[in-house]
């Protein structure tokens, strides 16, 4: 079925769920016993012990999860950033929406201003610096994943690089006039924007793709359907479907536990229009579900209705969103995904429309993702080496930052709202 974006949509009254004090966040069911990590910034909102959730209720954090952020471009500086970089606000209606105030993000004017000698002024292999920056703590939250992976051979773990931008929120204290510094933003509450221009996707497609030697692999069209469990109120479960036109419906083909994030490192690049993360997390397929458990998320499946017309795809005829007083329909996922790859990585460029029925938020976004599967393959080894590890990653950031960071340099990465 042709993939309709949503601003050409037209809205459509649907039946939605009303929230409930059991609709929260993903996660396993048992704990990690975990080593303590190096020491690493945690956020303020998440739990102290067990399975740990943000927020929003869908991202699951994992026991001693390391989630830190910091600037590269900056270090003549010390905890003051270039008077040319600024906070300034950054338009997304979801994100506004959802937090009730713009956030803000970093922005250095003479990037912004096209000024090339400046930009040339990049820090000599900022990817080895993030490296020497990073690795310990990638390496205190490999062994936290390899514990969970004695425990459950079902657990799967990888190590990807994405694109965005970090947002900061909750700055309604800070004087924007005033020149922003490390210290501040660490204490301030962020998330990580992904939505990408069109531009910046062409880019990748005609120019970055040919150059880093992937080769294309598949196209999936995947709808995703988010059920919460009143009888296990700490689970989402994701129902991965593909479509059957024929019958204007959904064929369910794997459930899986949302992912869990171990590690979660964003780079502000201040000499760059684009940000960078990476992330080491790992997912989970519910393989023994009972024969009750299996029906009554079956009978939603197929009660779903493809509709082009309304965020996420899917609609519910009423009443049929909820399978007895059992599981419920939270939200939709509507992705269109190529991935490329050769041995070493793969790219996968997504176009994800989704739609949350507890928030009646919905949002399309176009996103870049470059698993590292060969730095993940040796930071799983028995007896991983430090030096093996550090190469590889270092080799694979500079391809990152040389393609994928620079290469917005003369772009408008982002969409403009």
């Amino acid at each position: 079925m042709a993939y309709i974006p949503p601003h050409k949509r037209h809205s459509r009254d649907m039946e939605k769920p009303s929230p409930t004090a059991e609709l929260l966040a993903p996660g396993f069911n048992r704990q990690l016993t975990l080593r303590p990590s190096a020491p690493h910034f945690i956020r303020k909102d998440l739990k102290p012990s067990g399975r740990k959730v943000d927020r929003s209720g869908k991202i699951v954090y994992a026991n001693h999860a390391i989630y830190k952020w910091f600037s590269i471009g900056s270090s003549d500086h010390g905890d003051l950033f270039p008077s040319c970089v600024r906070l300034e606000p950054f338009s997304v209606p979801a994100i506004e929406h959802r937090r009730g105030e713009k956030p803000l993000a970093l922005v250095n004017s003479i990037v912004s201003q096209g000024n090339r000698e400046e930009e040339e002024e990049v820090i000599t292999g900022p990817w080895e610096s993030i490296v020497v920056n990073l690795l310990p703590d990638l390496l205190s939250s490999v062994e936290h994943v390899k514990n969970e992976m004695d425990q459950d051979a079902d657990v799967k773990p990888k190590l990807v690089a994405r694109i965005g931008k970090v947002l900061f929120h909750g700055i309604s204290e800070i004087d924007q006039n005033e020149l922003p510094n490390e210290t501040t933003l660490r204490q301030l509450k962020r998330l990580f924007y992904t939505n990408v221009s069109n531009a910046y996707m062409d880019n990748i497609t005609a120019k970055v793709i040919p150059l880093i030697g992937v080769e294309f692999e598949e196209e999936k069209d995947i709808y995703h359907v988010k059920l919460s469990d009143a009888r296990r109120p700490s689970v989402i479960l994701s129902c991965k479907c593909t479509t059957l036109p024929e019958f204007n419906n959904l064929k369910l083909y794997k459930v899986e536990l949302n992912q869990v994030r171990h590690m979660v490192v964003d780079i502000s690049c201040l000499k760059q229009n684009i940000d960078m993360r990476l992330m080491l997390c790992s997912k989970k397929t519910v393989e023994k579900l009972t024969d009750d458990e299996m029906e009554g998320i079956s009978d939603l499946i197929n009660s779903a209705v493809l509709d082009q017309d309304v965020m996420g795809g899917l609609r519910w005829p009423l009443g049929k969103a909820t399978s007895g007083d059992r599981f419920r329909v939270v939200g939709v996922w509507h992705t269109v995904a190529k991935s490329y790859v050769n041995p070493f990585v793969r790219l996968k460029l997504r176009k994800a429309d989704r739609y949350d029925f507890i928030s009646s938020i919905g949002e399309a976004t176009k996103e870049v993702t470059l698993k590292l599967k060969q730095v993940t393959s040796e930071l799983l080894r028995e007896r991983a080496e430090y030096d093996v590890i550090f190469d590889a990653l270092n080799e694979h950031l500079k391809l990152f930052w040389n393609h994928f960071v620079c290469s917005a340099s003369c772009l408008s990465p982002f969409v403009s709202t």
